[in-house]
C-alpha cells in the first residue's frame, strides 16, 4: 500500500478539499497529535470554508524523528473524529494538508529563525504541554536548542523585530495553564531581563504583539489502536492518523477584530473571541473536569475500570447527571441553555465508545484536582442556596474512603498519601475531623464550611456501612 501523499491521493482521485501550495502565515511550536487534531484540524477547514489560504510551518521544539514522517508524506494526515454527536455514533475522515514543513528546533534552528523574515508569518501557536510554559534562568541565549519553549520564542521574536520593526504576531497558546498567553508574555519579559535584550526590544514585544489567553476543549487519543484497518479501508499508509472526538471548543481572549482576521465561527467553526474567556474556563473546568472529579472515586469503589463503563451503569449515570444539572450548573453565569447544551455535550462525551478513558488516570493528583474543579460549585452553591449540594459534597467522602482505604495505587502529592497512611485506621468521625482541617490540602479549613463535617462524616459512615453502591443508593434514590 502507498503512503499518503499527494500523489497518492491524486493516483486515487481523491475528491476532498487539499490545499498544496499556499502562503506560510502560522508559525506552530509543537506537533503533536493535540495541534494536529484540533488547531490545523480547524485551519484546514478555515481554509476550504473561508478561502483563508494559510499554511502552517510546525516546529517540532524536542530531539523526535517526527519530522521525518512529516516530508515523507508531503505533510499530509488523515483526522478521524469518531464519537456521539445528538444520541448518535458519528465517524468523519478529513485528510489535512495545511501543513507546509516540519521543522526541528533541535537541529535547525536557523530555519525557525528564518521564518521571521517571512512578511505573510502573523500568526503563532503553540501546545508544549503545560510545562512548556516555564522560564529558566540556566537558559543561555547561545543554546537554543536546549532552552525552554518561551526562550526559543523570545529569540524568534528577536529576529522578527530586527527583520520588521513594524510588524509583530498574534500569539495563541494553547497548553493547558489558565492565563497561558499572561503567562507566556511574564516568561518572554523574564528572558528579555536574563539576556539583556534592548529596551526598545521590550517595547515592541508588549506594542505589536497581541497575546491571547485560550480555552481549548477536545479529547484526542493520538494514532488508534485499529490503524491497520483504517489504513486499508482508506487505501493508503498514514503514519500520522490521529483519532479525536467530534467535539471541540476553542475560546479565544483577544480583539474583536480576530474574528474578521481569523474567521473561524463565520466557516462554522465551534471558535469563540471574546474580551474575557473567564466564564467559559469555569464552565469546562466546573462541569466537565468537576464531573469527572466529584464522580471517579465512587465509580472505583464500585467496580468500575473506565468512564465508559460508569455510564452504562443507571446508578452512576443518574448520580453524575443530577450533579451537573442540580448543582453545578446553579453555580455558573452564563445563560442556562448554554450551560444546559454544553452539559449535553460532556455527558455525551463521556459515553463515547472510541475511547476508553481509565478511571485511575482520572485519580491521579485527585486532592488537588477536588479543591479546584469541585470545591469552588460547593461553596458557590451554599452561598446562593444556604444549603450544602447534597453529591458534592458527597464525592468528598468518597474521597475520602478511596485514598484512605489502601486498595489502590494512588498517585497525589506525598504529603497526601503521608497523610492518609498515617489516619488509615481512623473512624470516620476523627478521619474527617482531621482531614478537613488539613489547610494545606484546601486553602481553608472545611471544617468552617456550615454544615459540611457534619455531612461529609455522615455519608462517610454510610460508605463504610453499607458500601458505595448501597450508600449511594440510600442516599438518593
Amino acid at each position: 500500500m502507498d503512503l499518503l501523499s499527494y500523489k497518492t491521493l491524486r493516483k486515487q482521485g481523491y475528491g476532498g478539499f487539499l490545499l498544496e501550495s499556499a502562503p506560510e502565515r502560522i508559525l506552530q511550536f509543537g506537533e503533536g497529535n493535540f495541534l494536529r487534531a484540533f488547531v490545523d484540524h480547524f485551519i484546514d477547514v478555515l481554509n476550504e470554508q473561508a478561502g483563508w489560504n494559510g499554511k502552517v510551518v510546525a516546529v517540532q521544539p524536542i530531539a523526535s524523528p517526527i519530522h521525518e514522517k512529516f516530508a515523507a508524506q508531503d505533510c499530509l494526515y488523515t483526522v478521524l473524529l469518531r464519537g456521539i454527536e445528538n444520541g448518535e455514533e458519528v465517524e468523519k475522515k478529513r485528510v489535512i494538508s495545511c501543513i507546509s514543513r516540519c521543522i526541528s528546533a533541535v537541529d535547525e534552528f536557523d530555519a525557525v529563525l528564518g521564518c521571521a523574515h517571512n512578511p505573510d508569518l502573523s500568526y503563532i501557536v503553540s501546545n508544549t504541554t503545560e510545562a512548556g510554559i516555564v522560564f529558566q534562568d540556566c537558559d543561555k541565549p547561545g543554546s537554543p536548542e536546549t532552552a525552554a519553549f518561551p526562550g526559543k520564542l523570545t529569540l524568534f521574536l528577536y529576529e522578527r523585530f530586527k527583520a520588521f520593526p513594524d510588524k509583530g504576531f498574534v500569539i495563541l497558546p494553547c497548553e493547558l495553564n489558565e492565563e497561558n498567553g499572561k503567562k507566556l508574555f511574564m516568561c518572554i519579559k523574564n528572558y528579555m531581563e536574563l539576556w539583556d535584550l534592548p529596551a526598545d526590544f521590550a517595547a515592541w514585544v508588549k506594542e505589536k504583539n497581541t497575546f491571547c489567553s485560550t480555552l481549548v476543549d477536545r479529547i484526542v487519543p493520538g494514532y488508534p489502536p485499529d490503524a491497520a484497518a483504517l489504513n486499508e479501508k482508506n487505501g493508503y499508509e498514514d503514519d500520522l492518523l490521529v483519532s479525536a472526538e467530534p467535539f471541540g471548543f476553542w475560546v479565544v481572549e483577544g480583539p474583536s477584530c480576530l474574528s474578521d482576521e481569523l474567521p473561524f465561527a463565520k466557516s462554522g467553526l465551534p471558535v469563540l473571541v471574546t474580551g474575557d474567556y473567564t466564564p467559559y474556563m469555569q464552565r469546562k473546568v466546573r462541569i466537565l473536569n468537576g464531573a469527572h472529579t466529584s464522580t471517579v472515586c465512587a465509580a472505583l469503589l464500585c467496580g468500575f475500570d473506565t468512564v465508559g463503563e460508569m455510564m452504562s451503569d443507571t446508578l452512576l449515570r443518574g448520580f453524575l447527571e443530577r450533579e451537573i444539572f442540580d448543582e453545578i450548573i446553579p453555580t455558573l453565569d452564563l445563560p442556562k441553555k448554554e450551560l444546559d447544551d454544553f452539559a449535553m455535550s460532556v455527558i455525551e462525551r463521556f459515553q463515547n465508545p472510541f475511547i476508553r478513558h481509565e478511571l485511575m488516570t482520572i485519580t491521579l493528583n485527585i486532592t488537588s484536582k477536588w479543591r479546584a474543579r469541585v470545591l469552588p460549585s460547593v461553596l458557590e452553591y451554599l452561598s446562593r442556596n444556604g444549603a450544602l449540594p447534597a453529591r458534592l459534597t458527597f464525592s468528598f467522602a468518597a474521597y475520602a474512603e478511596f485514598q484512605r482505604c489502601g486498595r489502590y495505587d494512588c498517585k497525589d502529592d506525598k504529603e497526601v498519601l503521608d497523610f492518609f497512611a498515617s489516619h488509615r485506621e481512623d473512624d470516620a468521625e476523627t478521619l474527617m475531623r482531621v482531614l478537613c482541617g488539613e489547610v494545606l490540602f484546601w486553602g481553608q479549613n472545611l471544617s468552617d464550611v456550615p454544615g459540611f463535617l457534619a455531612a461529609v462524616t455522615a455519608d462517610l459512615k454510610e460508605i463504610q456501612t453499607r458500601g458505595m453502591r448501597a450508600a449511594i443508593e440510600a442516599r438518593f434514590l
